[in-house]
């Protein structure tokens, strides 16, 4: 009697198991089939879609478009490359190299120590004093002089300025290269299918034909001055970009310093953005050379250019300055042109 109470016992307790496992697979299945079923409705609206773009793009419609607008294209391609050019110019300054070390730990004590490992080394990086560090935090522009032994002569200011010069037309470049790009694309939206240009638009940009544009600030360069404590367990730092308001800063600065030659006393100007905007107005915001202006073209770059290059002897005066436009300016380079 026992092993049948037993038996029974057993096959009551394997049903309902079996019971609980089929409403559990029913209840499963009755959850996840919706989910399947969206994921494949999605899967193949997906697929459908990289068909239709591929066939798209490679299709006769959007390869006349791409021909029709090449030019303007191109002519954006170029200016990139000339702000990308732009950007090169620099002044290469750097704090006095002491030569390398290297430091060990071999007390018998486990000090964390965890600051020495950001006590970087390079040329852009005076490794100072916590005092240093602050008095460079308040006063940026003295310091980087100071510490980064930039000469207060008359050629390393014309340096900076060309810098500033440079830079000064890469920022402009870069939101007119925006504006030119933008404007292109808003005047050929109504061609192309709002579905592509609205989940591809960077796809759209690619194949059409423009280049990979860097809008960033990263091409100004950084100084840093640092301080690591000698246990290791505390450090600050003091950042200065040498963006447009910094080389700014420092141009009026050097100026203050510089003794300039009697022959060009009373004669130099200063290259600050007053001085270009300045210099553009009074050309009538026109190029000199080919007479384009902003009234002809909306999204033109106006440089300022040196009449006699100061590589030939050309000071920054208002009367050895004038405005071209970026495609005149790139042609002309450091050359001496007569009328």
């Amino acid at each position: 009697m026992k092993s049948n109470s037993a038996l029974i016992t057993l096959i009551i307790i394997v049903s309902i198991i079996g019971i609980v496992i089929k409403f559990v697979i029913s209840v499963v299945t009755a959850l996840l089939l919706p989910i399947v079923i969206i994921l494949l409705i999605a899967g193949l609206l997906t697929l459908s879609f990289i068909i239709y773009r591929y066939f798209y793009f490679n299709g006769s419609q959007f390869l006349n478009l791409k021909s029709d607008i090449q030019k303007y294209i191109q002519n954006c391609n170029d200016l990139n490359d000339h702000i990308n050019q732009l950007k090169s110019s620099f002044v290469d300054i750097s704090s006095y190299d002491y030569g390398k070390g290297e430091l060990n730990d071999n007390s018998n004590y486990k000090f964390k120590r965890n600051e020495w490992q950001n006590n970087i080394k390079n040329h852009q990086i005076y490794n100072c004093s916590a005092a240093v560090c602050k008095s460079a935090n308040d006063q940026p522009i003295k310091y980087l002089c100071k510490y980064f032994n930039i000469e207060t002569t008359e050629s390393s200011l014309m340096s900076f300025e060309t810098v500033f010069n440079d830079f000064a037309a890469a920022e402009q470049g870069k939101e007119i290269l925006k504006n030119e790009r933008d404007s292109i694309l808003t005047n050929i939206s109504d061609s192309i299918p709002k579905l592509i240009m609205s989940f591809n638009k960077d796809m759209v940009i690619r194949k059409l034909g423009f280049e990979t544009y860097d809008f960033s600030d990263l091409y100004f360069p950084v100084y840093t001055f640092q301080y690591v404590s000698a246990g290791g367990n505390s450090s600050t730092k003091c950042d200065i970009q040498l963006n447009i308001d910094n080389l700014e800063k420092l141009i009026f600065y050097l100026n203050d310093l510089v003794k300039f030659r009697k022959s060009i006393q009373g004669q130099r100007a200063l290259m600050t953005s007053a001085l270009r905007e300045k210099i553009k107005s009074r050309d009538n915001f026109s190029c000199k050379k080919c007479s384009l202006s902003i009234r002809d073209e909306k999204n033109l770059l106006l440089e300022i250019d040196h009449v006699i290059p100061l590589s030939k002897g050309g000071i920054t005066s208002e009367d050895n300055l004038q405005t071209l436009c970026w495609r005149c300016n790139r042609t002309k380079g450091s050359k001496i042109e007569t009328a």
